[in-house]
């Protein structure tokens, strides 16, 4: 296996002026990177929208609007730590890598155990390793941001082995009276171990992105500094996720396939080059949108959220593990990834695998 350079990752050859080249719209190159191994892990417990509809919940209309038909809880017991530990103890366990050898971890999630330490440290405890850990907050987008990050410390050659985690219990977010917000959110966790890899492999083209003039499209209002969690704050459900459902899906359908056809015309690929698609889990209708504007294959897209909903940052890592553990994805294939949400935020990039 070849070894990567220590210089910086390689940047677009536009000019500076295109605007391909500015804000939020910059694309670049990060080889010289692989994937090593996949892990994931969700809690046991199954609730079906049949169990929801006992609860006065309109089961064929979630299915309608969504596509989801059961998601993951997890016990009162389990934190974030404790999922994101599983999936990365399997991550590791694929890898045939021990958590000593672990340089750094780095956990997405928007749902931590506490305010400080990060989780982190939790999930470095539990592992066993002595390596730095940090939290990313971009929620839905959390995981492309955590892995364009690790990419960059291998691609440096500053560090060998970095373990990537997606956690998210998002069961402790939604307010079980939102008919239309609870039945959309589980709990789950994926996690990848990032290592160097030929000059051939890593980010053929990737774009990150945020627009926070729309943040309140989609918010947790209160549980930080600009408001604490008081008496009031908890009789009106501000601790709660509140979600603009039809401001956030046209903005997702829109914005999926604006940033995918950007990297994709940057590398000079069409849809068609593609061996799978991994579009963030949360709604059948933005995935299946996705496809038919970009002329994704549907055979190519990979889909599980009617299984475990929207998990927020593990989406992407939960069913990257699931496609690959079943053999779909090979040595050399083109995978594309996609992810959206609150901020708000993004990331799209194809990865030669």
């Amino acid at each position: 296996m070849a070894s990567p350079s220590t210089s910086q990752s390689s940047s677009s050859p536009r000019p500076a002026g295109d605007p391909a080249a500015t804000g939020n719209d910059v694309i670049k190159t990060l080889t010289g990177v692989q994937i090593l191994a996949t892990g994931s892990f969700a809690p046991a417990e199954i609730v079906s929208n049949e169990d929801l509809a006992e609860l006065g919940y309109d089961a064929e209309w979630i299915v309608q609007r969504s596509g989801i038909k059961a998601r993951r809880r997890a016990a009162s017991h389990e934190a974030t730590s404790d999922i994101a530990a599983e999936a990365a103890s399997n991550c590791l366990q694929a890898a045939g890598v021990a958590a000593s050898e672990v340089d750094l971890i780095l956990l997405a999630t928007i749902t931590p155990d506490q305010p400080t330490p990060s989780t982190a440290c939790h999930v470095q405890r539990i592992l066993g390793c002595q390596a730095p850990a940090l939290d990313i907050g971009a929620a839905c987008a959390g995981f492309m941001y955590a892995m364009v990050t690790g990419m960059q410390f291998i691609r440096t050659g500053t560090y060998r082995k970095v373990l990537v985690v997606a956690a998210e219990l998002m069961s402790r977010t939604v307010d079980p009276s939102d008919k239309k917000t609870f039945p959309l959110f589980g709990d789950g966790a994926g996690a990848v171990l990032l290592g160097p890899g030929s000059d051939e492999q890593g980010l053929l083209a990737f774009t990150l992105g945020a627009d926070g003039s729309k943040a309140d499209l989609l918010q947790i209002m209160a549980g930080g500094t600009r408001q604490p969690v008081t008496r009031e704050v908890l009789d009106n459900n501000a601790n709660f996720l509140h979600m603009d459902g039809r401001a956030v899906f046209k903005w997702a359908v829109r914005h999926l396939r604006d940033s995918v056809t950007k990297v994709l015309d940057f590398a000079g690929l069409s849809a068609d080059d593609l061996q799978m698609a991994l579009f963030h889990q949360a709604n059948i209708r933005i995935i299946d949108a996705a496809a038919d504007n970009l002329g994704i294959d549907r055979d190519r897209v990979a889909v599980n959220l009617d299984r475990y909903g929207n998990t927020s940052a593990a989406s992407i890592p939960l069913v990257l593990d699931e496609v690959n553990r079943e053999g779909r994805i090979n040595p050399g294939d083109l995978v594309l990834m996609s992810g959206f949400g609150a901020g708000l935020a993004w990331g799209s990039a194809i990865i030669r695998w």
